[in-house]
């Protein structure tokens, strides 16, 4: 009998995680932060998801974190910044053997979560586009693959028998931090420049000189720090993203747009703080991470 999927964090692609699974028949059950939104959630009738334009409600059973049972196979998907506290919240729930797969936006917050919990931790870096259109209700927006890999455990789990069940694209792969390193420049090179010319992801066209110069420093970064697969062709895949996704949003300006919270600290803030590490100068960099903190406290948005 398979293990019991537990997802924390029910908004884009855990939504979209949970979903899949769930209609495919693994065994799914969503962890969701306390009573109220337990309540709220069966207000809802369950999780819906938009796709292809067509609609579907899943009774995706849930249940509350201070409810909930043994966890030995979890999909935390919530935020790089509320990561690590709910992995504390957690971890007295993982059972001996546990695994956690790690979905969040940037670097750092996986590096906090393994310290937090004894559990093996699974890297994961996806491409998929969704977002969430309400509480509970998920819009596929395009498809993408997700990769895995655990650096210190590099044979795959038996569970990505459940992905390729659920119809989710996947490989696992021993180069799993190399990938997570050049998603990290991808969001840099094109998250903050939408949210500070307020405009989708193809506006950054009008701004080609700006975007080489981003590039180019993200990219002596990860020579810097031993990632040279991940700068390779860096700006052609940046030019490629903006291309085929210029009628998007980036998730960062989706965050400021809705007054929300953004993963700043594990994008930009990560980048300089490397940056600084290794003693390079990236002017480029370092400006646009000013320019950005000046514009979130400018509307009220933390910086952190």
């Amino acid at each position: 009998m398979t293990s019991r999927w537990h997802v924390l964090g029910a908004g884009s692609l855990g939504g979209l995680w949970a979903a899949r699974l769930f209609r495919s028949g693994c065994d799914v059950e969503l962890i969701l932060r306390d009573q109220q939104r337990l309540a709220d959630y069966k207000s809802a009738a369950g999780l819906t998801l938009t796709e292809d334009d067509q609609v579907n409600c899943y009774p995706i059973p849930a249940v509350a974190l201070d409810n909930c049972g043994p966890v030995s196979r979890l999909l935390l998907a919530c935020k790089a910044y509320d990561a690590p506290a709910a992995a504390s919240q957690l971890a007295p729930l993982l059972t001996a053997n546990a695994e956690v797969i790690l979905l969040q936006n940037g670097l750092g917050s996986q590096e906090r979560v393994a310290d937090l919990i004894n559990a093996r931790c699974i890297l994961a870096s996806s491409t998929e586009g969704a977002f969430r259109q309400a509480d509970f209700s998920i819009v596929y927006a395009g498809h993408g693959h997700t990769w895995l890999g655990d650096p210190l455990r590099p044979a795959p789990p038996s569970w990505l028998e459940d992905l390729q069940q659920s119809q989710i694209s996947h490989d696992w792969t021993v180069d799993i931090v190399s990938r997570l390193w050049r998603k990290l420049a991808l969001n840099c090179a094109i998250n903050p420049l939408t949210v500070l010319y307020d405009c989708r992801n193809g506006g950054l066209r009008e701004h080609t000189d700006e975007v080489a110069g981003l590039c180019a420093e993200l990219s002596q970064l990860l020579q810097a720090c031993g990632m040279p697969d991940a700068a390779t062709g860096l700006h052609e895949q940046v030019l490629k993203v903006i291309n085929a996704t210029a009628a998007n949003y980036s998730s960062m300006h989706q965050d400021v747009r809705q007054k929300r919270r953004t993963e700043i600290a594990y994008l930009m803030g990560y980048v300089c703080s490397a940056a600084e590490q290794h003693q390079l100068q990236l002017t480029q960099l370092n400006e646009l991470n000013t320019r950005l903190c000046h514009y979130l406290d400018t509307h009220g948005l933390p910086r952190h």
